[in-house]
């Protein structure tokens, strides 16, 4: 598989960089360490993310050169990286007929095969994991500005390694990545230390919505359109959000409801290892990790929350 990924890169020169809505810290990671290793290779690269990178992913490398557009021209590869289902990877890329093969890369269990090649490994504890294979294989050696962006991808994805999905690979590589002279503490600096104030005030509304399943094992918190006016902020702020009730003693489901727009809420699952929440998300047409997975479902909240939990008390 990876062999053949790198015919393509040794064939092709233009290529098209993509990953999932709403990226996360794998999602820009992971895609621009792949986009700085084929241009050191002189290849012509594109990234696009359907929305854009979030603040807090800024400090990357090419994080600036990121679009929302697509040139008009030909691309010879797009990787999609991270994605899941092909329809996050946002409708410029899912109708864009120039556009020869696609390279899908991920790490999700549930993950749909729509790639001409599909490197797909549910144990790779990021997908910037499969980028360093990648280059690995290649026989390059990893750059500073590519242990920043895959570093960060893997910090990030294994919850700065508390995470189950945080093996002995993800510890070995972030020690070959950390060998570059990256700053671990600059790093988390930037990922945790430095939160705008109207995330914060956010978070105090989004608490204020903590509520529990009857017998406590399932714990949500909600995020509403009205919320966001209130302080001032914007989705991108939520990221995390559903960690704090899975943290709470005798937890072991936590959900996070956020409206997107009227009606429609994206619902993230999280667990604490003994549930699978992919299989809780399948059951409303999502996806995800055994301890991590989403979904979108459409109704007023108290109609989406009924049917959430009502699938849980029946599943769990």
């Amino acid at each position: 598989m990876i062999e053949s990924i790198l015919r393509e890169i040794r064939i092709h020169r233009s290529f098209l960089i993509t990953t999932h809505e709403n990226p996360d810290g794998d999602a820009v990671g992971s895609s621009l360490a792949l986009a700085g290793y084929l241009k050191r290779l002189g290849k012509d690269v594109t990234v696009h993310f359907c929305d854009p990178v979030p603040e807090l992913y800024r400090f990357l490398p090419l994080a600036d050169s990121v679009r929302q557009d697509l040139p008009d021209q030909d691309f010879d590869v797009c990787f999609v990286l991270d994605v899941g289902e092909f329809r996050r990877a946002g409708k410029l890329v899912n109708d864009c007929r120039r556009i020869s093969m696609f390279i899908n890369i991920d790490h999700h269990l549930t993950c749909d095969r729509f790639g001409t090649i599909n490197y797909i490994d549910s144990a790779a504890a990021a997908s910037g994991v499969l980028v360093y294979r990648l280059i690995k294989a290649a026989g390059h050696d990893i750059d500073y500005d590519t242990a920043l962006a895959l570093y960060t991808s893997i910090i990030t994805d294994t919850g700065s390694f508390r995470y189950s999905n945080a093996n002995p690979e993800a510890f070995a590589i972030a020690g070959e990545l950390v060998a570059t002279g990256i700053n671990t503490w600059s790093i988390a600096e930037k990922l945790y230390e430095s939160q705008p104030r109207q995330r914060l005030e956010l978070l105090a509304l989004a608490l204020s919505t903590l509520s529990f399943s009857a017998n406590g094992d399932c714990a949500s918190i909600t995020v509403t359109l009205d919320m966001y006016e209130k302080v001032g902020a914007c989705a991108e702020l939520t990221d995390g959000f559903v960690n704090y009730p899975r943290s709470i003693r005798g937890v072991e489901v936590a959900v996070f409801f956020r409206e997107i727009q009227p009606h429609l809420f994206k619902v993230g699952f999280r667990s604490k290892g003994k549930i699978d929440v992919s299989r809780l998300a399948a059951a409303f047409g999502g996806g995800g990790h055994h301890n991590a997975a989403g979904c979108s479902l459409t109704g007023d909240l108290a109609e989406v929350r009924r049917r959430v939990f009502d699938h849980l008390e029946t599943a769990l």
